[in-house]
């Protein structure tokens, strides 16, 4: 399985998905391409993971061969709880399908409820 971070999906998660290629779209020189899918497909990569949630609004999924899976969030220390998710969700991905990762809010700081 080859896996696909756009420019916002937290780097760390990579040394979670045991397994599958993990690739950046930088690192493949797509930092800013328009059409990430597309190239994306054409490179051979099985899923994409990104924290673009209006991803599902601007491209047509229906008929793609990679998996999409959407991060609810892309803050590395609140998403360390729930690496988890992530992983399973890259790793229950199927060609075209659509998953979004739903993560809790961050609590903020002086929040009376949260202790700080």
């Amino acid at each position: 399985m080859r896996v696909l971070f756009d420019q916002a999906t937290p780097v760390p998660i990579r040394s979670y998905l045991i397994g599958p290629e993990v690739r950046t779209a930088a690192q493949q020189g797509w930092d800013t391409l328009q059409k990430l899918l597309l190239a994306a497909e054409a490179a051979g990569f099985d899923v994409l993971l990104t924290t673009d949630k209006n991803m599902r609004y601007q491209q047509n999924l229906a008929a793609r061969k990679i998996a999409v899976v959407i991060l609810g969030r892309q803050q590395g220390p609140g998403l360390q709880p729930y690496i988890h998710l992530v992983v399973e969700a890259v790793n229950a991905a199927q060609p075209g399908s659509y998953l979004e990762v739903s993560l809790p809010p961050v609590p903020k700081r002086g929040d009376p409820e949260h202790g700080s």
